[in-house]
């Protein structure tokens, strides 16, 4: 059975050299799922790449620039999810990726066949991506797989702590 994820906290964990999504289910549980950088960086292209799609014109990357700064902004602090709380926890071996014109679907796997399933439109995927970026900075992680428009003119500031609930 696949999980649905309705609140997530993505966090980096320097102890593990891993991010951690402490994921809230629509059954009210909580879970713990853990990322590789290996898998993130084989993850982001495509997260990218559907968002590319979203504006499809010349001036591109500075609308995507723009796009990505305005979901930062629209970013509202929440309580986190507690992994404290969390009745698993798994780390993610694998991602099946569902892409639709109106929302993506990141359906992490685990080695034991455990499965949560995260639906993303344009802002909260680009919300998400922010955090994830952030992240990577905060992890000192190559950032090969970013592009200049995600950090705001490549701009390596420090990351301000963020959730995307």
């Amino acid at each position: 059975m696949t999980d649905t994820l309705e609140r997530i906290t993505t966090e980096y964990i320097d102890a593990e050299d891993r991010l951690r999504i402490s994921g809230e289910t629509s059954a009210g549980s909580s879970m713990v799922i853990w990322i590789t950088q290996r898998l993130l960086h084989r993850l982001v292209p495509v997260l990218l790449n559907w968002l590319e799609h979203e504006i499809p014109t010349l001036q591109a990357e500075v609308l995507q620039e723009w796009a990505q700064q305005a979901a930062r902004s629209e970013l509202t602090e929440q309580a986190p999810v507690s992994p404290e709380t969390a009745s698993c926890h798994w780390l993610a071996h694998s991602i099946d990726i569902t892409l639709s014109e109106a929302a993506i679907i990141l359906t992490f796997k685990s080695e034991s066949n455990q499965q949560a399933a995260l639906t993303l439109a344009a802002t909260p995927l680009r919300q998400w991506l922010n955090i994830v970026h952030d992240a990577h900075v905060k992890a000192g992680w190559s950032m090969e797989v970013w592009p200049a428009w995600i950090g705001g003119n490549g701009a390596q500031t420090s990351p301000a702590p963020a959730r995307l609930h």
